[in-house]
This record gives structure tokens, sequence and C-alpha cells, in this order.
């Protein structure tokens, strides 16, 4: 379920949104952003401290942190309230539309009395936009393309994070009632698509009842919306809608073929069975003239009867995995067991919210191999890095070289590209670094010719390894930018620099489809968490669910290498011991 600390970094975040747009202290917002953010990665329950416990985590200020206090104490914060109350209910509808600013919103409710989704549009249409300061015709585009956006959230689909959450607790519950001979999530979650709708729990087991009782039962049930014997559906307290199915054990293959789906895989797979002269439903493999069961206990067993391998849940999306199991060519996909390390963290030393430290040893109790800190560098104006901060840090890193089971430790930075695809430090600065990802994080409406540019030419700078999330997109709430991506791909197959699959959930950047087309070109992936706390280095499953969904092995991924072909791969200022 969604935990405290992400109730309250929503709370902090609407707060700070409705300082700035009520033109209060630039400063006061900042602050309140700044908290959210640390608060939304503290690593244990805010819910279990108090006031001045509060106040230990970075950033949480005495009046931020009494105001946490309340929120959690009663469900709501009276000076929030207040601010709410002074703006028009249209005005913060306006703000959750992705590329639209708060200062835009209060600008397009004064001077155009703009108060809701549906008016925005009509002045549009009516091309009123372009005669307020600071909008234009792109800046309507932008918005079009930010109200889609939301919509398309908006339809009830949410962060595959958020429901792996849900999913995960709810399997944990009802793996251990008497009976369970087996128990996971289908659907979309089990394919890791990037966004779910509903979440589909399968259980086998002889008994229903008892399965059937205790989901209805759960605490965080809000609502029991059917209840029965094959099928019981909840809605959960954050309005998500849970289905769980239990089934015979031994049809247990057949339904977890069938429920995970995708639909058209399933259609693909169940043509092969009709030329086979069989029947595929959720009960099992069937002679289609005598409805004799052939097989259904297993999904390997459905899929062999078939002529097939067992196909990865991440390939069911009929791209091609059928046809290529029958040719027997299905990737070895890649596994989060063969990730070695992660190669874009941050620390509190910039926007980050643990110690080196602290993001060291939490990195190696995850077993890996190697680890790299890439904190942002100088042009990154907000995070203040200078030179001397930086070469203070790679002492740090240095000392702590081998200190966690061997884990070997690179220092490298986060380049920022800037509008003409130029980097921060010159290259006699940057040859120090064991190795540099280099991405882009403003003037994100460029032209796509200016965009495409930028890009190459970092992937052309001889000290970058890696480009950090190549499109910039965050799910729902900010479109990627409009570059030519192939023109990239082409670059970094040419220059051989690797593309990243950022793990994070709201960025999952590249995505599948992208990945599948830069994969064409021969290009080298690094799924790398940007984690800026301890709690976001776990993220590394939902990039390699993303990677997987792209068809990836570990040979294209240079993260699951060994540390000495990993060095190879970096500029040669990195091949160092």
């Amino acid at each position: 379920m969604v935990r405290p600390n992400e109730e309250v970094e929503a709370l902090l975040q609407e707060y700070a949104d409705l300082v700035a747009i009520t033109g209060g202290d630039a400063f006061k917002a900042r602050a309140y952003e700044k908290a959210a953010r640390a608060i939304g990665g503290y690593p244990g329950d805010v819910s279990t401290l108090d006031a001045k416990g509060l106040r230990d985590i970075p950033n949480v200020g005495k009046s931020i942190a009494e105001k946490v206090v309340e929120y959690l104490r009663t469900g709501q914060v009276s000076t929030l309230e207040e601010v709410r109350a002074a703006i028009p209910a249209g005005v913060r509808e306006l703000i959750t539309i992705p590329t639209l600013g708060p200062k835009k919103a209060m600008a397009l409710y004064e001077e155009l009395r703009v108060s809701s989704v549906e008016e925005l549009l009509d002045a549009i249409q009516a091309e009123r936009l372009r005669d307020l300061k600071g909008f234009g015709q792109k800046t309507e585009e932008n918005i079009l393309h930010g109200i889609a956006l939301m919509q398309k959230a908006g339809g009830g689909r949410i962060l595959l994070s958020s429901a792996m959450d849900v999913a995960d607790q709810v399997v944990s519950e009802l793996s251990g009632i008497k009976g369970c001979e087996g128990c996971t999530y289908a659907g979309s979650l089990r394919r890791m698509r990037e966004t779910i709708g509903d979440i589909d729990i399968l259980v086998a087991a002889a008994r229903s009842g008892p399965f059937m009782d205790a989901f209805a039962g759960l605490p965080y049930t809000a609502e029991v919306i059917a209840h029965g014997q094959k099928k019981t559906s909840i809605r959960t307290t954050k309005g998500l809608q849970v289905d769980l199915r239990v089934l015979p054990p031994d049809a247990w293959g057949a339904g977890l073929q069938y429920f995970t789906g995708s639909k058209a895989h399933n259609i693909r797979v169940r043509e092969i069975a009709v030329r086979h002269k069989f029947k595929l439903s959720e009960y099992g493999l069937f002679h289609a003239d005598s409805d004799k069961k052939i097989t259904s206990r297993t999904e390997e067993d459905i899929y062999a009867r078939l002529g097939l391998p067992w196909i990865p849940p991440t390939l069911r999306e009929d791209r091609g995995e059928v046809a290529a199991g029958l040719r027997d060519e299905l990737p070895d996909l890649i596994a989060e067991d063969d990730i070695r390390g992660d190669l874009h963290t941050h620390t509190d030393l910039t926007d980050g919210l643990a110690s080196l430290e602290d993001m060291v040893a939490a990195a190696a109790q995850r077993g890996y191999a190697y680890y790299a800190i890439t904190d942002h560098a100088p042009d990154l104006y907000m995070q203040r890095m200078t030179d001397a901060k930086m070469l203070a840090q790679r002492e740090q890193v240095r000392a702590l070289d081998g200190k966690h089971r061997k884990m070997r430790l690179l220092h490298g930075t986060e380049l920022n590209i800037g509008p003409d695809g130029g980097v921060d430090w010159p290259d006699e600065f940057l040859a120090g670094f064991d190795l540099c990802v280099a991405s882009v994080h403003s003037h994100f409406n460029q032209s796509r010719e200016e965009l495409t540019r930028r890009l190459v030419r970092a992937c052309e700078n001889p000290h970058v390894a890696i480009i950090g999330h190549p499109t910039t997109r965050l799910i729902g709430k900010r479109p990627g930018i409009d570059a030519d991506f192939d023109a990239v791909f082409a670059a970094c197959a040419r220059t051989g620099t690797a593309l990243e699959i950022n793990a994070h959930p709201e960025r999952l950047d590249l995505c599948d489809e992208d990945i599948l087309r830069a994969k064409r070109y021969g290009v080298k992936f690094a799924v790398n968490t940007d984690a800026h706390s301890t709690t976001h280095l776990p993220y590394m499953r939902y990039g390699v669910g993303t990677a997987q969904r792209g068809w990836l092995t570990k040979d294209d991924v240079i993260n699951t290498w060994p540390l000495q072909r990993l060095r190879r791969f970096l500029r040669p200022s990195a091949l160092q011991s």
C-alpha cells in the first residue's frame, strides 16, 4: 500500500505548488519541495516519528515538522486548507496538467478567468492564450499534450511500482492461508507494463472460501465490489481495484497463462492450438473433438504441447515472441540477478537524501560487485557543485573503495547536456572521472533539430559513457522531448555510448518500444536506478522488467558485465584501477 511517507510527500508538494500559485515566497516553496522529496525518500515510516524525529530528516524544519504531525494526527493541515480555500478549485485542477506550472495556471485564471480543463481547451481552440505574456503556439501545443497525458493517466491506471506494492502485500497475506498451493499476481503487472489498471491475483487451492473471505476482509479494503466462489473484487482505500481468482491446483498453469495475457498474445497462442486441433482456455488445453484434457498444471507444459518454449511474461505482447519461439530464437532475457552494479546514483552532496557512506552500504547489501556515485555537475545551478567539492568526494570514494564486501566504487558525475550539446566541465577535469553520465535537464522545448544535434553532440564527447534518462519523460506528468531518436540511436552505436534505462518508476526511460528500436542499431544499455535515496536502489527490478520488455540480454547491458569488461567499455580516462 501507499506508505505514509508518500502521502506526506504529496501533501507538502501540493503546499509548495499553492505557495507558488499565490505568488508567495519562492524560497518557501522551494523549502517545501525539498522537504517533500526528503520525506518521500526517507527509509523509515514517518508516521512513527514525533516532531523532533521529523526534524532529524534533512530539509525538514520546525514549521514543516509541525504540519506533518498535524496531518498524521488529524488527516489535514489547517494552513493548507486555508490556502486551498483561497484558490478556486479549477485552478488547483489546472496545476495537475503536466507541462502547465502553477504560475501559468494562475495567469490563466486571472487574465482569462479559465478555471477548468474544459475552459482551457475552449480558450486554446479560440487562440486566446496567444495574447498572454509567456504564452504562444508552442505553449498551446505543450498544454494540449499535457492534457492528453493527464486524461490517459486518469483512466484508472497507476504506476507500476504503486501497483506492485499492493500486489506484493496481497500475495503475502494470502500465501499464508492454509491450503494455498500457489499465489501470484498476473495481468499487465506480471508483464511489467509501466502503468497498471486493475490488479489480478491468482491463488491455487482446493477450497476458495477461506481466501475469498480473507481477501474481502483485508484492512485496506474500502469496498467489496463482488464476492463469489470463483472471483472476488475489492476497491482499496486508495481507489485501486484488485480482483482475486481461486483456481483448482491442476488448472494453475492454464489460468496463469490466460490471466497474464496480453489479449493479443493469447489470441496468437490459441491460433496455434486450433491448428493442432486443440482448444485452449483458462481451464486447460483440450482436444477439440473429445474435450479430453491434455494438460493444464503448468505454463511450461501448455507451451510445450503447442511446440513452444515457455515465453517470459514480459515478452507476451504479440511483438513477434510467438514466431521467435517457434523458431527457437527467443532471447535469454536479462534478470535482476545479472545486474552487477548501479551506474547512476546520487548522494546528499547534491540533491540526494542519504550520505555517501549510507548509499555505498545499501548498495553493498544488494551484493553488487561495483557501484558508481554520479552526483550532479555545476551547470545544474541549484546543486551548487564546485570542482573542490567534487574532488573532495573523490577522495572519500577512494577511501571507501573495497571496504564493503570487496565492492569496487566508481567515481562519476551526471553531466548536464547544455542547449548546444556541451557539458559542464572541460576535458582535463572530465578525464579524472571513472565514468560520466550525461543528461538533458532543461530547455526541453527546443526544436526537433536542436534537440537532436544536442544529444548527438553529447554522444560524440569522448568522456560521456552513458546518456541518462534519454527522453526526459515523466510518466503521466511530462512528455518526452521531441528529438529524432533514430539519429540519436545511430550516434550511440557509432560512438560506443550506452543509453540508460532509468529504473525510477516515474521515468522508465527508455521505454520498451524505444529499447527495441535502439537495439536494432546495435546500441548497448545501462539499467540504472538514478537513486537519490537508499530506498530507491530496489527500483532496479522495474528497470530490469523494462529491459526484458525490450528483449535485452546480458550482453546488451553493460552493468551486467564483469568490471574489467565494463572498464574497457568506458572512456580511456576511466581505464584505471
